[in-house]
C-alpha cells in the first residue's frame, strides 16, 4: 500500500467585525434574541392539540411517539392548553429576550394552568407578572 497524503484546506474567519457592523449584543431593538422557552412550549401544545383535532394523532401517547417524548412530558406540555385563552395569547406573543433566561418559567405557568377557574388563573397570572416585573 502506498503512502498517501491528504491535504485539507480551510479558512478561518476573523472574530472581529468591521467598524459599524452590529453584532447580536448591539441589536437590542431589531427583534433578535431567543423566544422564551415557555412560549415555545405553549406553541407546541397548541400544535399538538390541533393535530389531535384534525385526526393526525389519536391521543397523547400517539403524539409522544411522534414527538419522541415521554408520555409524562407530553402530559406536562398539554397542561398549558387548560390556560385561559387570553393567557395563552399573551404567552404566544412574548417578545424574544436578550437575557439568558425569561423571568417566567414553564413550571410556574403549569401551576396556573392547574387552577380550574379562568378567573383564578387570570389573578395568578397577573400576580406572577407583577412579581417578575413584567407588568
Amino acid at each position: 500500500m502506498q503512502d498517501s497524503v491528504a491535504k485539507i484546506h480551510f479558512r478561518l474567519h476573523s472574530t472581529k467585525r468591521p467598524e459599524g457592523e452590529k453584532g447580536r449584543s448591539d441589536s437590542q431593538d431589531s427583534g433578535d434574541g431567543r423566544v422564551p422557552r415557555v412560549t415555545q412550549v405553549m406553541a407546541l401544545a397548541v400544535q399538538f392539540q390541533d393535530m389531535l383535532q384534525r385526526g393526525e394523532a389519536r391521543d397523547y401517547a400517539d403524539l409522544a411517539r411522534l414527538g419522541c417524548l415521554t408520555r409524562e412530558r407530553m402530559s406536562q406540555i398539554m397542561e398549558l392548553i387548560w390556560l385561559a385563552p387570553d393567557i395563552q395569547r399573551e404567552l404566544l406573543e412574548c417578545k424574544p429576550t436578550h437575557t439568558t433566561r425569561f423571568p417566567i418559567s414553564e413550571v410556574a405557568v403549569r401551576r396556573i394552568a392547574a387552577e380550574l377557574a379562568w378567573h383564578a388563573q387570570r389573578l395568578a397570572w397577573r400576580k406572577l407578572k407583577q412579581d417578575n416585573h413584567l407588568e
